[in-house]
């Protein structure tokens, strides 16, 4: 009886033991969220779209019930490429801002070095690169809330998992030579998946963070997809779950390849079981390395998948991670994977995927329907920075410098266009679509700064409208041509003021083929404007500046003066909104803003590149100045509201 009690004993305390262990399993500090792409992952930092993305996109996925962002970033392309891999400094600002905004939200923030192409294996020698890298990020940002993490290297592959294992341990060592506080994000070779997770080495580091990707099944998740090889630009309308009867006919173009084998046994693949049997790994490597994981990417690519098919997968997969106390951040916010219903505009108010954000567990915002409604003020393109809700294009060339500081018109920054072949555009699309309507009958015009030392330099600035769902309806064109009959090109900076009435309709270049003009242009459904190579490939640089639709033909050129202390630039001036500061230093500067009686209106902390709201104040001169540096100020116009 003793015997058979001390037996049940035992096995009760082991019991506990292991339920205790389960309950105290690691997780990460967050929970759910999304990764912010093509932001920063550009070709360099003069590349970078930075106000694709504000604070205000932050409030908005925290909105959503999200408390982390993974912020994929092309990493070793910001840096000098020298044997030093010196961070740029317009890179690192614009991080600043990035980090900023988190920190004060309180939202974590993944630093993803995201320096990836699918196509190359990643090279043994690139560990002397990434601790370049690294401790020059881990400096920077050790002072930094503990919320901003680091992610070494996205989605190893063609490495030998030893060689892999040994970089990143090179990598940890060498951000804890200078930064013992923040976590560092690890994972597997094999483009992090499941079973490279095994394949790591047991780092002694006890502030790591682990991390896979979840994209299984493939052809499901990847359907439509053209990046791979082969491409699946042909395979379309695979059901989730697997439905013999919703098969889709296999494409003949895949015939012969892995893919043909992955489709055959779909049967098996497409369902829920299966993802919950391979997320079993992952919860196994928890439990045997007593370490916390997340999923750092998972996702349905839309173009080619049915809606609620992609939908049922994220239920379906989001479930299986949080039954496992996984976190994750879901690929992408805007994009092929994103939570925007396709075809729309991407606006938080208007255009989300309802039943997706649903599926995925998080809190549904109210949505409304848009609508585009005609501007009746003048408005920006372009004053140091491509205005918020315009997007900035180039053709292939990609001769481009959205950030030339060396010789401005106007403000701190002007785009410099470097290389273009012939019919190549600098294009700045409005998101949504503009109507121009009632500007074009109030006389406004296209205002802008121009340089190029070609003098015989020939382009064209138009406007084209939307193409509707109407099979006869064209994307119009209204053009201005510009040459050496209308401006002079001498190496200085000329100013344009060309009325919305100057501009002659053109015609359309649709199906592959020319349009004559048939008096169909619309001005109330703009897609964007653009300067054009219509005549000729670009001859030597030419330069752009303060692109503006306005009714007031004012504009000077002007050279910012610097404010005392450590203030380096403030712009655009005048403002009607956003008022932007860089500062020369990572230290918190706070400011003062002052009406023309010295009384204060705005005191606000700054740290790197900041920004104020000044939309609320009246229209006048105000005087910004740094506090503590004396009572030098520089004058700051506000415009009126729009």
């Amino acid at each position: 009886m003793k015997t058979r009690t001390l037996i049940l004993l035992i096995w009760l305390l082991l019991f506990i033991v292991g339920f205790q262990h389960a309950y105290a399993q690691p997780t990460p500090p967050f929970s759910r969220g999304v990764n912010l792409t093509s932001w920063f992952q550009a070709g360099g930092p003069r590349n970078i779209p930075f106000t694709k993305f504000t604070k205000e996109d932050f409030e908005d996925i925290q909105s959503l019930g999200c408390d982390v962002i993974r912020l994929p970033i092309n990493l070793h392309a910001m840096t000098t490429g020298s044997s030093d891999y010196e961070l740029d400094p317009l890179f690192l600002m614009f991080l600043d801002s990035a980090v900023m905004w988190a920190e004060d939200l309180g939202i974590y923030l993944i630093i993803d070095n995201h320096t990836f192409d699918p196509a190359v294996n990643t090279d043994p020698a690139v560990g002397d690169i990434l601790v370049k890298v690294w401790v020059q990020l881990a400096s920077r940002y050790e002072s930094s809330s503990d919320k901003i993490l680091y992610e070494v290297l996205n989605e190893p592959h063609g490495i030998a998992d030893a060689i892999w294992g040994d970089i990143q341990q090179r990598v940890i060592d060498t951000i804890r030579t200078v930064d013992n506080t923040h976590t560092i994000v690890v994972g597997g070779a094999d483009w992090n998946g499941i079973n490279g997770l095994n394949a790591l080495p047991v780092y002694p580091d006890n502030n790591l963070l682990y991390t896979f990707h979840f994209y299984d099944p493939f052809i499901f998740t990847h359907q439509g997809a053209t990046w791979g090889s082969p491409s699946m630009g042909d395979l379309r309308d695979v059901p989730f779950p697997y439905a013999a009867d919703s098969m889709p006919a296999f494409p003949a173009s895949l015939v012969g390849t892995w893919i043909e084998n992955a489709f055959n046994g779909y049967a098996t693949e497409g369902n829920a079981a299966t993802i919950g049997q391979k997320l079993d790994i992952v919860q196994q490597f928890v439990q045997t390395r007593n370490v916390p994981v997340f999923c750092g990417e998972f996702g349905v690519y839309i173009p080619n998948s049915q809606p609620d098919d992609r939908v049922r997968w994220y239920d379906v997969t989001r479930k299986a991670l949080e039954d496992r106390n996984i976190a994750w951040t879901i690929w992408d916010y805007k994009g092929g994977f994103g939570i925007f219903e396709p075809g729309g505009n991407d606006l938080f108010d208007h255009d989300l995927n309802t039943a997706m954000i649903q599926s995925l567990g998080l809190q549904v915002p109210p949505q409304t329907p848009f609508i585009i409604l005609p501007d009746t003020a003048g408005l920006f393109v372009y004053r140091d920075f491509v205005e918020k809700g315009i997007e900035i294009g180039l053709g292939s060339s990609g001769g481009l410098d959205f950030y030339q500081n060396q010789q401005t018109a106007f403000g701190q920054y002007a785009i410099d266009w470097t290389s273009g072949n012939r019919y190549e555009a600098l294009t700045f699309d409005f998101v949504p679509n503009k109507d121009l309507s009632y500007l074009l009958s109030q006389d406004y015009a296209l205002d802008f700064f121009i340089k190029s030392d070609n003098p015989n330099m020939e382009v064209d600035v138009r406007f084209l409208d939307t193409k509707t769902t109407d099979p006869n309806d064209r994307p119009w064109r209204m053009r201005y041509q510009l040459n050496n009959s209308n401006v002079v090109l001498d190496g200085n900076w000329q100013h344009m003021y060309i009325p919305l009435s100057d501009f002659a309709e053109h015609g359309s270049w649709d199906d592959n083929q020319w349009h004559n003009p048939q008096g169909l242009f619309d001005w109330q459904t703009i897609d964007y404007v653009e300067f054009v190579l219509e005549e000729d490939d670009l001859q030597g640089p030419i330069s752009f500046d303060q692109v503006q639709l306005t009714n007031q033909d004012t504009a000077t050129v002007n050279v910012d003066e610097l404010l005392e202390g450590n203030i380096t630039h403030f712009y655009p001036n005048p403002t009607q909104d956003i008022l932007f500061i860089n500062i020369n230093d990572h230290k918190e500067h706070t400011l003062i803003l002052t009406d023309m009686m010295g009384r204060t209106v705005a005191q606000w902390n700054v740290r790197g590149m900041g920004q104020k709201d000044l939309s609320s104040l009246a229209e006048g001169i105000y005087l910004l100045r740094e506090k503590g540096k004396g009572q030098r100020a520089m004058k700051v116009w506000k415009l009126g509201a729009e």
